[in-house]
């Protein structure tokens, strides 16, 4: 039997200045369903789920290459945010019209992914990517 692994979920923590924003961005216009929210006279924070995680490690080359297919140019800082979604290119007009700022289009990918890129509430640079259709053969 395998062992169990180490970590069993990665957490994004992101300090939103506008937190109503972010929350009504992510939550409701982006549409991560919440798991949780918890508010005290403290502070408040929303637990979003954003479906399987994974933690990507890129040298500075390839980050140059995927902000150069992407985009066209370097833009993204040492942390870029990417969700894996059905139709790319809508959602991001749908997020542009809602508060995110495009960077760049729905780009079709070396990897057969098209790919857009915004800056999104709370400081976060996004891609949204989604399968190309395939060409009937």
């Amino acid at each position: 039997m395998p062992d169990e692994p180490t970590v069993r979920e990665m957490r994004l923590v992101v300090t939103a200045t506008d937190y109503p924003q972010a929350v009504r961005f992510y939550r409701d216009v982006l549409g991560l369903p919440e798991r949780a929210s918890y508010s005290s006279p403290d502070g408040q924070v929303v637990i979003l789920e954003a479906g399987r995680a994974t933690l990507e490690i890129a040298d500075p080359a390839q980050a140059e290459f995927i902000d150069r297919v992407e985009v066209g140019r370097r833009v993204a800082g040492h942390i870029r945010v990417a969700f894996e979604v059905a139709d790319s290119a809508a959602l991001a007009h749908k997020l542009a019209a809602n508060g995110a700022t495009m960077i760049a289009d729905a780009t079709l990918t070396p990897w057969q992914d098209l790919n857009a890129r915004l800056d999104a509430p709370a400081g976060l640079q996004l891609t949204l990517f989604s399968e190309a259709a395939t060409p009937p053969e």
